[in-house]
């Protein structure tokens, strides 16, 4: 199998989905549900490797410092490309910044 390689420090976009009455202004693909009281969206979460576990699994922070752990096959992850790096670099979590503040 498989396994894409993630480092520490490694900027990652996870794709969550999400169900609400009100989608915020980052929501993709929104669909509303049959009865119509709640919609069916995707959000784009910008986060950051914080380890690699011996199991496999990776740990990753986000910018509260909240750490969710994942397979590193799991299809709604993925590396950043170097532009939403640059664009969307203050998404982004800072290990040094985040580690001293836990």
């Amino acid at each position: 199998m498989f396994h894409r390689q993630f480092k520490p420090g490694d900027s990652v976009i996870y794709r969550k989905l999400k169900h609400s009455s009100r989608p915020g202004p980052r929501a993709k693909d929104v669909h509303p549900a049959p009865s119509g009281d709640d919609y069916t969206y995707w959000v784009d979460k910008f986060w950051v490797v914080r380890t690699s576990r011996a199991d496999g699994q990776i740990v990753l922070q986000t910018r509260s410092g909240k750490c969710h752990t994942v397979e590193p096959d799991c299809p709604y992850l993925r590396h950043a490309y170097w532009w939403e790096r640059l664009w969307f670099r203050a998404r982004f979590p800072r290990l040094e910044r985040a580690a001293a503040a836990s």
